[in-house]
């Protein structure tokens, strides 16, 4: 399994080989410090962790520091484990290691999960699509969510009820995504469609399947 932690640039349009216009996502991913390798003996689960996004010194507790220079890496906000049977292997990553675009290449299939874009607090139309009630005949009821629970019994409204709330900024995995072009001289994957999160946003690609 290839693994790595990027930042979405946005999204643009290039040309395929064929002429045709293809509309892709640019994501700045790597390179990324492996600063811990799980093994199922020690750990119970095997993974690998990967540093991404430097920042400055000081900017981290003195814990965080010495884990990051315990595996030679500079300071790093974002601290990620990808689990796979197959990563405790010993042909595996090992700590200190770097993880580049290289480890992708065009036309495999990625998946690639981030924070949505938060939207506030929505109404159930624009949060669940709900349609309306009327205009006419002096109806009060055109955008309101309705009744939302029984009489007597129960007497509540059941969890888990689909009402007005948080819209967005909730972890989002979007699947079937292919890697269109790999550009390695400049830690670039273009990848066919778009992904969650807004610009400059972190999000990690795993290959898919």
């Amino acid at each position: 399994m290839a693994a790595i932690l990027g930042k979405k640039l946005g999204m643009t349009q290039v040309f395929g080989e064929d002429g045709v216009v293809v509309p892709v996502t640019v994501i700045e991913a790597g390179p990324c410090k492996v600063t811990a390798v799980r093994e199922p003996e020690r750990d119970g689960y095997a993974a690998v962790q990967l540093a991404f996004g430097e920042t400055k010194q000081g900017k981290l507790s003195k814990g965080e520091e010495g884990h990051l220079k315990k595996a030679g890496a500079s300071p790093m906000r974002h601290l990620v484990e990808f689990r796979d049977e197959d990563l405790g292997a010993e042909e595996g990553p090992k700590i200190g290691d770097d993880v580049t675009v290289s480890s992708f290449e065009a036309g495999q299939k990625v998946k690639v999960s981030g924070i949505s874009i938060g939207k506030g607090f929505q109404g159930g139309i624009k949060r669940h699509n709900f349609s309306r009630g009327p205009v006419t005949h002096g109806s009060h009821n055109v955008r309101a969510p309705g009744s939302i629970g029984a009489t007597t019994f129960p007497g509540l409204v059941f969890k888990g009820t689909r009402m007005p709330g948080q819209m967005g900024n909730k972890r989002v995995t979007q699947r079937g995504l292919e890697v269109f072009r790999v550009d390695a001289e400049r830690n670039l994957l273009m990848l066919r469609g778009s992904v969650p999160g807004p610009k400059n946003g972190t999000v990690e690609v795993r290959t898919d399947g």
